[in-house]
């Protein structure tokens, strides 16, 4: 089966099956998303001085999504997050100097723009790292507070006499100057800002609305947001800090409905909960969880995992959370699993199978290592076997990995069996399966704790998911769901990566028990799709119809594999089963008009005599 990019091709018995007999998880544009997290710096270099800049990633955009459903050289990911892209002195820029102006290393602030059209104009959607708790030390805004007579001085925390108190990783938060002393949780470079002057936070807001209605943008990734308030020696998640992001969230919404804003809380998820909860921040990271499927596909334990993701899904609003591998901060995922290349397979399957919204951090997908000090986890991206891996032509601010001439995107692209085509192919499922995307999560209980087995369900769209992370195969492995809420009969379970089935006969109670799987092969994950015999047949055969452009704006084509003399009938639905429209194709007609459809994705079904075939299409205005 073709798992070619976001119109992976799914095929359905009749179109009534886009009807849904459950009520279904209230869920946003984001929960459809695939995110990919960039740090321009080491993505792509434009111009030979060494560092990665806006127009090297537009260059690069048609990697991570080219919008051609007929290519298998882009991950398909359909959203991507910026590390800091503000004026700043460091390398990282979480200390930005200018909150309106493009780091001068990426380019400008129309070479941003420009990415941004071009970003939209495949579909893909752009969130930027905003930091709100601090500035750089060098912000004119601090310069001038450091004078305790400037009209500034208040928009930072000083104080003539130093509380001496620590930070809570009992680090120095008070440092001397001018004969007074300034608060800064991370760093002396970094001196926190006081929301305390009503101005502060004025000004913070606007800054938001200038990034989303000047520049574009359909998101924030918040960092630090534990910090922004201290009362006393509490420096973290005070009840003021939580208001101060719902007031956020409030305002961002009031420029743009459709935008939103992820939280870093670096913390257990009892504690990340309170920003999410009561119209807090849309969704935050989920630190734990990405803790517990490394360490899954690290030792082979589903123990924790189970634990976690039952927590996970009961601390939060529905699937509002984010999931991820590691970041920018933590060791990279392939060094912690000892750069084995089955563990990152096991782990890449698990964040695209379970429920939340995921986070690929640039280079996971071909196992890129990195430890240590912050550096060495933001490597440049390592494109080709190439001088400097083909992030530049002249020397990169930071050294390529020296494994790069057998580790790279090229060399993975080629390899079938590599780990950059897993991720490929995984991306694919689980763009066009919504129930990988905005299902429920129930548990699948199993004859063995080495198994892992859960159902995604997102109305009468049902997918079953059975991992075995252990090194060891597993055979005659039974499995059983209760109170499944599945129509009772008789259906097939489709594995979606290899075509084999199982028949399962549901029960009154939308039930099944003791269902035999013969083999889980070692650190492997079965995905299953629940399907009726007839459908299921159906899906394994040769697909007649291909579809294109996506993202479209005016028209959609239709490529058929033969002749045909009769009409062809079509319906758009959008995502939770609404028809939108339907109408036919005369003999010979090969595209029809999508010019009254608003930007979104939708579902085309196509049906020609027996034959029925349903597309993910994407429109983007």
């Amino acid at each position: 089966m073709n798992y070619s990019k976001k119109l992976f091709l799914f095929l359905f018995l009749s179109i009534n099956m886009l009807s849904f007999a459950q009520s279904t998880p209230q869920t946003s544009w984001w929960n459809d998303a695939v995110f990919y997290e960039v740090f321009v710096r080491s993505f792509k270099d434009s111009d030979g001085d060494g560092k990665g800049d806006f127009k090297g990633l537009i260059s690069k955009l048609d990697y991570l999504n080219d919008g051609d459903p007929n290519t298998t050289t882009d991950l398909g990911i359909t959203a991507i997050w910026l590390m800091p892209i503000m004026q700043s002195p460091s390398y990282h820029g979480y200390d930005v100097t200018d909150y309106r102006t493009i780091e001068q290393d990426y380019g400008n602030n129309q070479d941003f723009k420009n990415f941004m059209t071009e970003a939209h104009n495949r579909g893909i959607k752009v969130i930027i790292d905003y930091v709100m708790n601090h500035t750089s030390s060098q912000h004119p805004w601090f310069q001038a507070s450091s004078d305790s007579t400037s009209a500034k001085r208040n928009w930072y925390n000083w104080q003539k006499t130093s509380p001496g108190n620590k930070g809570p990783w009992n680090q120095q938060v008070w440092y001397p100057k001018n004969s007074s002393n300034y608060y800064a949780i991370f760093w002396s470079e970094m001196p926190d800002l006081n929301y305390n002057t009503p101005a502060v936070k004025d000004e913070m807001f606007d800054i938001a609305r200038f990034w989303m209605e000047d520049m574009n943008v359909d998101g924030f990734r918040l960092d630090a947001v534990k910090y922004i308030f201290e009362n006393g020696n509490t420096l973290e998640d005070v009840p003021a800090t939580i208001s101060f992001w719902q007031d956020f969230r409030t305002y961002y919404k009031s420029v743009d409905a459709d935008a939103f804003a992820v939280g870093e809380a670096w913390t257990s998820t009892d504690k990340v909960a309170p920003y999410v909860n009561n119209n807090g921040l849309d969704f935050c990271f989920e630190f734990d969880l990405a803790s517990a499927i490394v360490n899954t596909a690290n030792n082979g334990s589903t123990t924790a995992l189970k634990t976690q993701i039952d927590k996970v899904m009961t601390a939060y609003p529905t699937l509002q959370f984010g999931t991820f591998l590691t970041n920018h901060d933590m060791n990279r995922a392939m060094s912690q699993l000892g750069s084995n290349t089955a563990k990152a397979k096991i782990a890449a399957d698990l964040l695209l199978t379970l429920p939340g919204i995921p986070y690929i951090y640039y280079g996971e997908e071909i196992g890129m290592t990195g430890s240590g000090v912050d550096e060495n986890k933001r490597t440049p991206l390592q494109w080709s076997n190439t001088s400097q891996g083909g992030f530049t032509t002249g020397t990169p601010w930071r050294a390529v990995n020296s494994d790069y001439t057998t580790k790279n995107i090229a060399t993975q692209q080629a390899d079938a069996n590599s780990l950059w085509n897993k991720y490929r192919k995984l991306i694919a499922l689980r763009n066009d399966e919504i129930a990988l995307r905005r299902g429920d999560y129930k548990n699948i209980s199993s004859s063995t704790s080495s198994a892992f087995s859960f159902l995604r369900q997102y109305g009468t769209e049902n997918i079953i998911v059975v991992s075995n992370p252990g090194t060891s195969d597993l055979s005659n492995v039974t499995i059983s769901l209760t109170q499944g809420g599945i129509a009772a009969g008789t259906y097939k379970l489709v594995e979606l990566q290899n075509s084999n089935q199982i028949p399962v006969t549901i029960d009154a109670n939308g039930s099944f028990s003791n269902l035999n799987i013969s083999l889980i092969p070692a650190q492997s994950t079965l995905i299953y799709k629940l399907m009726e015999p007839a459908a299921a047949t159906n899906a394994m055969q040769t697909p007649i119809f291909s579809v294109y452009p996506t993202p479209a704006n005016k028209e959609i084509f239709i490529n058929y594999s033969s002749d045909f003399n009769d009409e062809i009938a079509y319906q758009i639905y959008d995502v939770i089963g609404v028809q939108i429209a339907s109408s036919t194709l005369a003999s010979g007609q090969k595209n029809f008009s999508c010019e009254n459809l608003s930007s979104g994705i939708y579902m085309l079904n196509l049906s020609y005599n027996e034959n029925h075939e349903v597309f993910r299409i994407v429109i983007q205005k």
